[in-house]
């Protein structure tokens, strides 16, 4: 019985010896583990990395185009590709929302076919229409999270509807986005810009160089250029400078 016992003994001490051992191994691997996101040029202890909700503008038109929508019920946001007019005008839209100056956000996209045909894709109407709203799906998915916007999309209170769903409207204590607007005719955006209601902010954007409509039928750029001349509609324009994506866009744009 003692020499079992004594075995017995000598087995625990072995486990724990190993349990030790590993356990230690594990925190000295811990501290030497490198760190993707850790500063090797300064010994400041890394800080929790969180997502940031205020979106700051990286350009003076940027910042121009921030302060137009908070001070003017309507803006006009012309400017190539990558200068971030849809998502900024989303990021405010959610700000307006969380801070209840609005009780809902609408957004409207054209469904224009750009050279290929919606008839083929599966599903009813609003399924088919679905992948032209998809840029401003993921525009309020980043700034509001999958959760948040389902809900959000459920009960009402944001809005994701084609240009030709929106005449006869009237949308009061509302923030709207008009996404791609260069692809609307005259008569669509004037439609459109006669929507605003009591207490709404409207915000159209687009790139009138870029218009997916035959020549000379896109609206955009003389709806712009008649509204700079009110006092209160701000037209803002962004330039190829403005552009945040790669680097390469803005080369692009100035060869094509």
């Amino acid at each position: 019985m003692a020499k079992r016992a004594r075995k017995s003994a000598k087995i625990d001490a072995d486990v724990r010896a190993l349990f030790f051992d590993d356990h230690q191994r594990e925190e000295e691997m811990s501290k030497k583990a490198w760190d993707p996101i850790a500063s090797h040029t300064t010994p400041e202890p890394q800080r929790e990395q969180k997502y940031v909700k205020n979106v700051r503008p990286r350009s003076d038109n940027q910042a121009q185009l921030m302060q137009a929508i908070d001070e003017r019920h309507m803006v006009v946001a012309l400017g190539p590709a990558g200068t971030g007019k849809t998502y900024l005008a989303v990021a405010k839209a959610v700000e307006a929302l969380d801070a209840g100056k609005i009780e809902r956000i609408v957004l409207s996209r054209p469904a224009v076919e750009a050279g290929e045909s919606i008839g083929y894709l599966p599903g009813d109407m609003e399924e088919k229409l679905a992948p032209y709203l998809r840029p401003l799906y993921d525009a309020l998915t980043d700034r509001l999270g999958n959760r948040r916007l389902k809900q959000l999309m459920s009960n009402g209170t944001i809005e994701l509807a084609p240009v030709g769903y929106m005449r006869g409207r009237t949308l009061n204590n509302a923030f709207v986005v008009i996404d791609e607007a260069q692809n609307c005719t005259y008569t669509q955006i004037k439609m459109l810009i006669t929507r605003l209601g009591w207490n709404a902010t409207m915000v159209l954007t687009g790139d009138p160089d870029q218009s997916d409509l035959l020549p000379g039928i896109s609206g955009l750029k003389d709806i712009a250029e008649k509204l700079d001349t009110l006092e209160d509609v701000a037209v803002v324009r962004l330039k190829d400078r403005d552009i945040v994506r790669h680097p390469l866009v803005a080369s692009i744009l100035t060869v094509v």
